[in-house]
């Protein structure tokens, strides 16, 4: 797909006119989130983003949140954090994620976002179907849910080539994440993520060796 800038654009402004503050921005401030981030900043500054706050990630993750919002001028960037009684039960060593990584990301990402997200009726999201397998059919717009409780998924770049990515957040000038120079094309909590080499898909290096491929936040659509 070549990208057309607007939209993208258009999208994000379209479904914040039809759900006003019920529409909010999940973002890790990984890899590629410059471009959608940008986008997001382009439709309204003020759009809340959420971040998930593991208390795992790589210091470069928190300098790259902190420096990017500023710099995009995002006003509404919201930390998520898990809470601590139950990370003091539940994971006390901090050791969680070498023995149950399912359990660890349930902990720190599922729970507290299915919390966070409860104010939303959409979330908009940076995925995109070249990032694995697993997301090749992955479509522009999800519903989750039924009723009352359904929630609409947005997912802008959903059809973009990593090549148009590329392409784009070099026209933009946007910083990537300062570990793709190393090797991490999907970055996550320290721990479970590592390099990939060339030819591995971008999330390879997600809970390397294990037959998990998501934290949990994005399936169930």
């Amino acid at each position: 797909m070549e990208p057309v800038e607007g939209h993208p654009v258009t999208l994000l402004r379209k479904a914040r006119d039809l759900l006003g503050d019920r529409l909010g921005v999940m973002s890790s401030f990984g890899a590629e989130s410059a471009l959608l981030l940008a986008m997001v900043a382009q439709a309204d500054p003020a759009m809340p983003v959420l971040f998930l706050d593991t208390g795992r990630h790589f210091p470069e993750t928190l300098a790259y949140r902190r420096d990017l919002a500023q710099a995009l001028g995002l006003r509404n960037v919201i930390d998520i954090t898990p809470d601590e009684r139950d990370t003091a039960l539940r994971d006390p060593t901090g050791e969680l994620w070498a023995f149950d990584p399912d359990a660890c990301c349930a902990l720190r990402k599922v729970e507290p976002l299915r919390v966070a997200s409860l104010p939303y009726a959409g979330l908009v999201t940076g995925r995109k179907r070249v990032q694995a397998s697993t997301r090749s059919q992955l479509a522009v717009v999800e519903r989750r849910g039924d009723g009352a409780d359904a929630q609409l998924r947005l997912n802008p770049l959903a059809l973009w080539s990593a090549e148009d990515i590329a392409a784009e957040m070099d026209r933009r000038g946007l910083p990537p994440h300062p570990l793709v120079a190393q090797g991490y094309l999907s970055i996550g909590c320290a721990p479970c993520t590592q390099p990939v080499n060339g030819v591995q898909d971008a999330r390879a290096g997600r809970w390397a060796g294990l037959n998990k491929t998501e934290c949990g936040i994005h399936l169930g659509g």
